[in-house]
């Protein structure tokens, strides 16, 4: 399969939205395209996030992944959040999503970020190995907690 990685824009919002659903969806969430449309037509209005848009030899979005601009205060840097990452089902074993982690390694990179992180569920043993195999590394140091408001 070949594929190109791009900026998503505005303009793309119908295929994000399609592809952002879908992300939502193999998180437990309810189908909900218009929320998810909404959703990211504010990030990309506000310019909060960059999204990086997977593309196949045909223009399809067959996956992304948005990050966040963050602040660690301890160590007087700029990271970045890697949010989400969704390759559509079809797309998977491809090389989608290794290629949308290496460019968006590249884009914090550009940003000025020291680091780059995520997280993912505790039971997506192929996302994890994937992340280990380009090098990302478990935090051995800190625990991670939210709390629902």
């Amino acid at each position: 399969m070949s594929f190109q990685i791009r900026q998503g824009t505005i303009h793309d919002l119908d295929t994000l939205a399609s592809l952002f659903d879908g992300y939502r969806q193999f998180y437990g969430q309810p189908a909900d395209r218009a929320r998810a449309r909404e959703f990211l037509a504010e990030r990309l209005g506000h310019e909060e996030s960059l999204i990086l848009l997977a593309l196949d030899g045909q223009g399809e979005g067959v996956g992304f992944t948005q990050m966040y601009p963050l602040f660690s205060s301890v160590r007087t840097v700029r990271t970045c959040l890697l949010n989400d990452l969704f390759v559509a089902p079809s797309a998977r074993r491809h090389g989608v999503a290794a290629a949308l982690l290496k460019a968006a390694a590249k884009e914090a990179r550009s940003l000025g970020a020291a680091s780059l992180s995520l997280s993912t569920a505790l039971d997506n043993a192929p996302a994890q190995a994937l992340y280990e195999s380009l090098g990302w590394r478990r935090d051995q140091e800190f625990c991670e907690y939210g709390l629902a408001l």
